[in-house]
């Protein structure tokens, strides 16, 4: 008797959060956390023992991920506790840079950056996804994605290799949130 009740309260949630923001806005938020968790999962991998002799430029992820990384994580950055991270990562960096890994610094740029800009460019990058912020990621993944296919020997060589196929379907699921995040923009003309 619970679990029904608790599935018609799900069902009941799910049919206003859609009613609410409609099926193209769920979907595109969908998209958006996606995306974000493969940016992220670009950089660790780029950095980690899985990665390939190809160097992707993944510090072209961090202009990625603060254009398109969801509000709810973009603002709790923002906060107290991104500041408190960032002074952390600053202060390893600079008084024990020996012990500071060379892994944490695109991550650590990226929160810089994300905690350090001013509010007007955030509200020209972020508020504003459909002309700069989508322009940034759709150039950002065209381009790696460009520099990966380039680098593997062409398109059919980077589905081929199995260190390298990993890397293609993550720039390929970051470059749909921009493509469709563009064509969203097209149905509101």
């Amino acid at each position: 008797m619970e679990k029904i009740e608790f599935l018609n309260e799900v069902q009941a949630a799910a049919g206003k959060l859609i009613h609410n923001y409609g099926v193209p806005d769920m979907v595109m938020l969908f998209l958006r956390w996606v995306t974000s968790f493969v940016a992220v999962f670009l950089m660790i991998l780029d950095r980690t023992k899985w990665k390939y002799s190809n160097n992707i430029m993944t510090s072209l992820l961090a202009p990625y991920l603060f254009s398109s990384l969801p509000i709810v994580i973009f603002q709790f950055l923002r906060t107290g506790f991104g500041k408190w991270i960032a002074l952390l990562t600053v202060v390893l960096r600079l008084f024990l840079p020996n012990h500071f890994p060379e892994s944490l610094d695109i991550p650590s740029a990226t929160i810089l950056l994300i905690v350090a800009t001013p509010n007007e460019l955030v509200e020209a990058f972020r508020d504003d996804l459909r002309y700069t912020g989508g322009s940034v990621c759709l150039l950002t993944s065209f381009y790696l994605l460009d520099k990966h296919t380039k680098a593997c020997g062409g398109f059919k060589m980077s589905f081929t290799e199995k260190e390298k196929i990993t890397y293609t379907i993550c720039l390929f699921i970051l470059s749909v949130y921009p493509i469709l995040s563009a064509f969203d923009f097209l149905f509101y003309l």
